[in-house]
This record gives structure tokens, C-alpha cells and sequence, in this order.
């Protein structure tokens, strides 16, 4: 009977081991999910990271060449689509400020003259000189528009009507001194209430016609 019951304990404690081993497993194997989990975890995180820095990378070639579209290649000026909606915005910020914009339409004198003498090279490092001046005499805020062929329109936030034809004088007398020795027209229109920016332009064109046609000899 003693020996039947030893057996029979040696048996339970067997499988007692038999059972402390399967534990022993399963939580190596619990141990094991629960790392891979965090493997897998940790590899989501990086991809999240990567995808937010392909979005990221993605915005910004984009936002280069939405710059690159928008910009004369030549000049540095704005191009005119992009131009004219930035004087949209400017035209709205001083109809609710009820701060004067000036805008100037300029006309590059006797381009066609330096195209057909001394080639085109030399017609467009002319255009380059008239946009660099316009540039050096324009804050930051304001806008230098290549309008096409040989004129630009600035748009000129705080500018008086009273002073307008200063700073065109500015300009000519910088352009006097540079190694072109070139000259501009230009015509300005003052933002008035309700203008439109068709109204704008073609007021600043008129008083550039105006301007030029003043300049002529008379016979």
C-alpha cells in the first residue's frame, strides 16, 4: 500500500513538473509576443516618423515650385498672375487700413532700340539693371511686377500721389549712374474706393501713356 501511494506521489510530482514546465513555456512565449509587440510598435512609430517627414519634404518641393512658377526667371520680379493676386491683397489690407497704395506702371525706355543695336543679351541685362533699381528703392512690403516685355508695375503701399513723381526721380537718377545708363517711363494711379484691380492698371497706364506722349519732341 506505501509503495502504491509513493508511486502515485512520484506521479502526481511529475506531472506537477510537467505543469510548472508548461507554465515556464508559456511565459517565455508571452514574454516573446509581448516583445515582438513592441518591436512592432517601435516599427509603426518609424514609419509614422518617416511618413511625416515625406509629407513634410513633399510640402516643401512644393511650395518651391509654386515659388519657381511665380517668379520671372530673369528679373526676380513676380510674374503676373501671381503679382496680381498679391496686389489684390494689398489693395484690400489699404481699403480696410485707409492707408494709401500707389501704383506705378513703368515702361523701360528704348529697349526695342537696344535689342535691335547690340542683341538681346543686352537687352535683357538692361531689363535686369531696371528691375535691381526698382528693387533698391522698394521696401520689402512692396511689389515689383514683371507686367511683360519691356514694363513692370509696383505696387507701393504709403506713397502720397504728392511724392510719386520722387521717387520715379530716384530711379532715373540711380539708373544714370549704372553701367546701362537706362531710363524709365512711368505712369501712377492712386487706389481710390471701390477701384477694382482693372480699374487700378488701366488708370496707371493711362497716365503712363500720358507721360510718354509728354516726353516727345513736338515738330
Amino acid at each position: 500500500m506505501a509503495r502504491r501511494d509513493a508511486a502515485s506521489d512520484r506521479r502526481l510530482a511529475a506531472q506537477d513538473r510537467g505543469a510548472g514546465s508548461d507554465d515556464r513555456t508559456q511565459a517565455e512565449l508571452d514574454r516573446e509576443t509581448a516583445l515582438a509587440n513592441r518591436g512592432a510598435a517601435a516599427s509603426d512609430r518609424s514609419q509614422v516618423e518617416l511618413d511625416r517627414d515625406a509629407a513634410l519634404t513633399d510640402r516643401e518641393a512644393s511650395a518651391q515650385e509654386e515659388d519657381y512658377l511665380s517668379v520671372d526667371a530673369l528679373t526676380g520680379a513676380l510674374l503676373r498672375s501671381a503679382g496680381f493676386m498679391a496686389m489684390q491683397r494689398e489693395m484690400t489690407s489699404a481699403t480696410r487700413t485707409n492707408k494709401p497704395l500707389i501704383l506705378a506702371f513703368i515702361d523701360v525706355d528704348h529697349l526695342k532700340e537696344i535689342n535691335d543695336a547690340n542683341g538681346h543679351a543686352a537687352g535683357d541685362q538692361m531689363l535686369l539693371q531696371v528691375a535691381e533699381t526698382l528693387r533698391a528703392n522698394l521696401r520689402p512690403r512692396d511689389l515689383l511686377i514683371r507686367y511683360g516685355g519691356d514694363e513692370f508695375i509696383c505696387a507701393i503701399s504709403g506713397l502720397e500721389m504728392a511724392d510719386a513723381a520722387k521717387w520715379s526721380g530716384r530711379v532715373n537718377a540711380a539708373l544714370a549712374t549704372t553701367s546701362e545708363r537706362g531710363s524709365v517711363t512711368v505712369g501712377f494711379a492712386e487706389l481710390q474706393t471701390h477701384d477694382s484691380l482693372e480699374d487700378l492698371v488701366a488708370r496707371a497706364d493711362a497716365a503712363l501713356y500720358r507721360e510718354r506722349q509728354g516726353r516727345r519732341p513736338r515738330a
